[in-house]
């Protein structure tokens, strides 16, 4: 990441990078969402992994470079994909049934659940501070929830367990930070992610689940299923490219571009805009994330200070990671 001292258009062209990011992501969901009127949301998961994988393949291609598609520590790149895998699932089972706005937001606890799983699972230091915006995000979740489930059912909870698979992948990815290239993690990911859900999907055919049996895409239905791959793939990159050019604290906030990107697509393409009760859910979620990114920021800065003071030492913060998926 770039220093205090980062260029000014470098640091700008990083926020343009990641508000393209996030314009973009939400059109993802909106194709998924419209594949899921006609196809099982488990096939249009199928189909976004393994069109990121071709993606992720052919840029290496292209770029002329090294690809590792079963990198190491192998079992925990399969789990980190599986976790992806899980979150995808959950996501696109939801937004066939949910608003993109209310899904998104419910979805938007994932800074929450990761603060949280810092703690726990990293042993990471989280104030009592946190720990507040933590509770204040969730109670936001709820308050677009409890309507919801009249509407939706345990649709409405598929969102929140979606920023939780993520969350996991998202523990997984920084622990794995520098083990391989970017672009190894991301056909890695497609390969594991896809291999998980066609297994799933051979599971429920066979099985006869009605709403997850398997049918064959439509000559206009390919296209629209490699193009959720392929958006995945490159919203993804222009996150790497704007985390290389500008601070995470300046580009954590941008993440809340898509509420507004994915309130416009779902208004457009499918006529659905959020309740007010789902904005007032959507204006607690946004602050605490905001403040838990606030408080990040403080905490990093007195570490760099502390380094700064006590030559040698070099802590590692957490990498922040949009809803741009790999």
């Amino acid at each position: 990441m770039p220093g205090r001292g980062a260029a000014p258009d470098t640091v700008l062209a990083g926020i343009g990078l990641m508000t393209v990011a996030m314009v973009v992501v939400p059109l993802m969901d909106a194709i998924a969402k419209y594949l899921g009127q006609s196809l099982p949301s488990l096939e249009v998961a199928v189909g976004r992994f393994v069109f990121q994988a071709v993606a992720a393949v052919l840029a290496a291609l292209v770029l002329r470079q090294r690809l590792t598609l079963l990198p190491r520590p192998f079992l925990r790149h399969a789990l980190r994909g599986a976790a992806l895998a899980g979150a995808t699932l959950c996501w696109f089972t939801a937004v066939q049934r949910m608003p993109l706005a209310d899904g998104l937001a419910i979805f938007f606890i994932e800074p929450m659940v990761l603060t949280g799983m810092s703690a726990l699972v990293l042993g990471e230091k989280v104030g009592p501070r946190r720990w507040i915006a933590v509770a204040v995000g969730f109670l936001g979740a709820l308050v677009i929830i409890r309507p919801g489930w009249s509407l939706f059912g345990i649709h409405a909870l598929l969102p929140a367990v979606s920023a939780i698979f993520f969350a996991i992948y998202l523990i997984l990815t920084r622990s794995l930070a520098g083990t391989t290239s970017t672009l190894s993690m991301m056909a890695s990911a497609g390969l594991t992610g896809a291999a998980v859900t066609s297994l799933a999907l051979l599971v429920t055919t066979a099985a006869g689940i009605p709403g997850w049996t398997a049918s064959a895409p439509t000559l206009l239905q390919w296209p629209l299923l490699a193009s959720v791959g392929i958006i995945s793939f490159f919203s993804h990159v222009l996150v790497v490219m704007a985390f290389a050019r500008a601070p995470a604290a300046v580009l954590a906030p941008l993440n809340y571009i898509e509420i507004v990107s994915a309130t416009a697509l779902g208004f457009l393409m499918f006529g659905d805009f959020p309740a007010p009760l789902t904005w007032i859910g959507i204006a607690l979620i946004v602050g605490s994330g905001l403040y838990i990114a606030h408080r990040e920021r403080r905490v990093r800065a007195h570490e760099v200070r502390q380094t700064a003071a006590v030559p040698g030492e070099n802590p590692a913060g957490p990498a922040g990671i949009g809803h741009a998926e790999s």
